[in-house]
């Protein structure tokens, strides 16, 4: 509690905020370097980029740069699994692409940019459009043959779609 002597110091300095200069570290960023950031791809398929890729592109890839963490053709190594699994159940059954991503979009929005776990963004989006076209053909999702790219990747029908609640409707 304030005091009777200290309560009109207090709204003193409530009234009168101090405006200090900050340390001067850095420089503004600029448009063009926050556009190289700015890679964000939305379930319905906006902002995916140019590029397209197959499953048969995407293999010699997951191969090289993600069979390491993900073990032989994505079925689990030390990072989880990403190819086959039950339809869930339960939120402790095991995750995979197939039973409980809800966009194709978003994976490729999380192999564009968290992957490979010691290397992020370093695939070009040729390559990530490759892989996400060999991990859905692993899981039976599109055909082995189909391109992935920004007209078909968002119309790919992910078994668990219905199974979130979108934060953002308004975004979908």
């Amino acid at each position: 509690m304030f005091t009777p002597r200290v309560l009109p110091l207090f709204l003193l300095v409530l009234a009168f905020p101090v405006q200090g200069e900050g340390p001067k570290l850095g420089q503004p960023i600029t448009e063009a370097e926050l556009a190289s950031w700015n890679i964000n791809v939305l379930p319905d398929g906006r902002n995916l980029p140019r590029g397209s890729g197959t499953a048969a592109q995407g293999a010699p890839i997951f191969a090289q740069k993600c069979a390491m963490c993900h073990g032989e053709h994505g079925k689990g190594g030390i990072s989880s699994a990403l190819v086959g699994a039950p339809p869930m159940t339960s939120m402790s059954s095991p995750k995979t692409i197939a039973n409980f991503w809800p966009y194709a979009t978003t994976l490729f929005d999380f192999i564009r940019r968290a992957m490979p776990y010691q290397s992020p963004r370093s695939l070009s989006d040729g390559e990530v459009y490759a892989l996400v076209a060999y991990l859905l053909a692993a899981n039976k999702l599109i055909a082995e043959g189909e391109a992935m790219d920004a007209a078909s990747l968002p119309k790919v029908r992910m078994p668990n779609r219905d199974g979130f609640i979108p934060r953002f409707p308004e975004k979908m």
